[in-house]
């Protein structure tokens, strides 16, 4: 879809998804350029770079929007990610999705408020080869399958216009619009409280050392202090309770897992060059020292509660979530039923760990191993070399017998073809 269709359809009204970084900035004035009423709507996701959120309703305004307004969603992203810890839905082993999961937080939101404006029309600022586009376009067809979806980056138009980062820049400066000075802009960052993503500048170039971004949610590894720190974390049924005896809500858990992990580096500055949904490469620079931290020690307490075919169904559920969150198929069956799969799981998650944090690193320190404590491990004194327990030796040698009689086979029958 181009600009001349929608006003081939008489739309003039268009709500826009903005952040006020360089993208948002550019589109609402080049679309106020077309005839277009644009109002700005940004979603406060306690975006660390962002000393004043209501800054950037301005910053929309001094871009030409007729109106813009800011909406809360913390709680709405706490809770979507703590489904992400639950799921430790880590895409492709290591990125914890914290800007897949934020996009139709950030859709819903925005729509609500759409809605009771009658504008028929979101735009995004997402490029037409990432993954954001996907996103956003997937969650308002669910959402609302009614209103039209339009990316200016697949509009031939603006695309002849802006082929690059640095013709966005050149425009804003010729009309005087408020962005970052250039010299700052050397990289795209997105940000919520979950995390903090890289990409896109000179981080493209991999023959350049990534060390020139400034971390926003806390230090690298080697500036980190150089005495560790213990950290206590309670869960009960699947939800965080207090962060070294400190409650709170989720949101406020998650923001005080943020300063304690920030600090120590860890999760800070994750690096992967990984498959977008699109079928092309990208490369990324990732922070999020609360997921880290609380997603850690979500896993440490999985390992007590799990058995072995409970492990292997977590597993297929943990990499199916991860995927539909990466490709922007949060809202659909699947995810939900996902979900639900897991909930019977996240009850049983109760218990009380501390990790040792030091340079980047989490380690594990103890657990609180009582009935009160973790009611529903399954850590006994039966694997013990110490006391006898409810095992007895003597009773896994039937066990072995059994087991024997395929192992002679493929010995006698096998091994010998193998060539090992």
């Amino acid at each position: 879809m181009n600009w001349r269709e929608l006003q081939n359809k008489n739309i003039t009204l268009i709500g826009g998804a903005v952040s006020g970084g360089l993208d948002s900035c550019t589109s609402t004035h080049w679309l106020t350029s077309k005839g277009f009423d644009v109002t700005g709507g940004t979603v406060d996701l306690g975006q660390p770079d962002e000393e004043n959120i209501g800054a950037i309703a301005d910053r929309m305004r001094g871009c030409g929007a007729v109106d813009a307004f800011i909406v809360p969603a913390h709680e709405a992203l706490a809770d979507a990610g703590l489904k992400v810890i639950q799921a430790q839905a880590r895409y492709e082993g290591g990125y914890w999705n914290t800007t897949g999961i934020a996009r139709p937080v950030t859709v819903q939101a925005l729509l609500q408020e759409f809605e009771t404006r009658d504008i028929p029309v979101l735009f995004h600022g997402a490029t037409g080869r990432g993954n954001d586009q996907v996103r956003f376009q997937i969650a308002t067809n669910m959402l609302r399958p009614d209103m039209d979806v339009y990316a200016p980056w697949r509009d031939p138009e603006f695309v002849a216009e802006f082929p690059g980062r640095q013709q966005m820049l050149e425009y804003c400066e010729k009309h005087d619009l408020p962005i970052k000075p250039a010299s700052e802009s050397r990289y795209s960052t997105d940000a919520n409280f979950l995390g903090l993503t890289h990409e896109a500048g000179d981080l493209e170039d991999v023959t350049v050392s990534p060390f020139f971004v400034e971390p926003g949610m806390g230090v690298w590894a080697w500036d980190a202090p150089d005495t560790p720190q213990s950290v206590t974390v309670r869960w009960e049924e699947g939800e965080p309770k207090s962060i070294d005896g400190e409650t709170g809500s989720v949101a406020e858990l998650f923001e005080k897992a943020n300063t304690v992990a920030g600090a120590h580096g860890l999760g800070i500055g994750l690096h992967t060059v990984e498959n977008r949904f699109v079928g092309i490469k990208s490369r990324g620079i990732y922070e999020a020292p609360g997921m880290e931290l609380l997603g850690q020690t979500y896993d440490l307490l999985l390992q007590f509660v799990l058995d072995r075919r409970a492990r292997q169904l977590f597993d297929q559920l943990s990499a199916f979530i991860s995927n539909q969150i990466y490709q922007g198929y949060w809202l659909d069956l699947g995810t939900t039923a996902a979900l639900s799969a897991l909930e019977p799981i996240n009850r049983l998650v109760t218990g009380t760990v501390t990790v040792r944090l030091y340079k980047g690193n989490l380690s594990f320190e103890t657990a609180e191993d009582t009935p009160e404590a973790m009611p529903h491990s399954l850590y006994t004194d039966d694997s013990s070399m110490e006391a006898l327990g409810s095992y007895d030796h003597a009773d896994a040698e039937g066990f072995l017998k059994v087991l024997e009689v395929s192992a002679r086979n493929v010995g006698s029958r096998q091994y010998p073809q193998l060539g090992r």
